[in-house]
């Protein structure tokens, strides 16, 4: 069972950028489709951007298309969220995701099979 710890939240300024980590433990971190998830203060959990297991495709939300990307590096069970031009509508808990299903389910919160703790990602204006 694969498990996932977050890293890199933090507070930034409107305009900045910030890199979420995901560390996967286990040795079936190929087998999953890995994913970010973020929820705001009052708002449901929404689907941010998802990459497949081997890192050809990805799939973003189209508020951060364009802004963040989701690269993973498997030699290291790490899968990443690279957030630019950060928007104050950008603040939220951001969830790492990982599902054995194809990218296109992924993009449904009821396909992720594994959680990771959240990381809170503030953005100033």
């Amino acid at each position: 069972q694969v498990q996932l710890v977050e890293s890199g939240g933090g507070l930034v300024q409107t305009g900045g950028s910030l890199r979420l980590s995901c560390a996967a433990s286990g040795r079936t971190f190929t087998s999953y489709s890995m994913g970010w998830f973020r929820q705001a203060p009052g708002k449901e959990r929404e689907f941010v951007a998802g990459i497949n297991w081997s890192g050809d495709s990805t799939y973003y939300a189209d508020s951060v298309k364009g802004r963040f990307t989701v690269p993973r590096d498997n030699a290291k069970n790490t899968v990443y969220l690279q957030m630019n031009s950060l928007k104050p509508e950008d603040t939220a808990v951001y969830y790492c995701a990982a599902a054995r299903s194809t990218l296109g389910y992924l993009v449904n919160s009821e396909y992720v099979e594994i959680w990771g703790q959240g990381t809170l990602v503030t953005v100033s204006s």
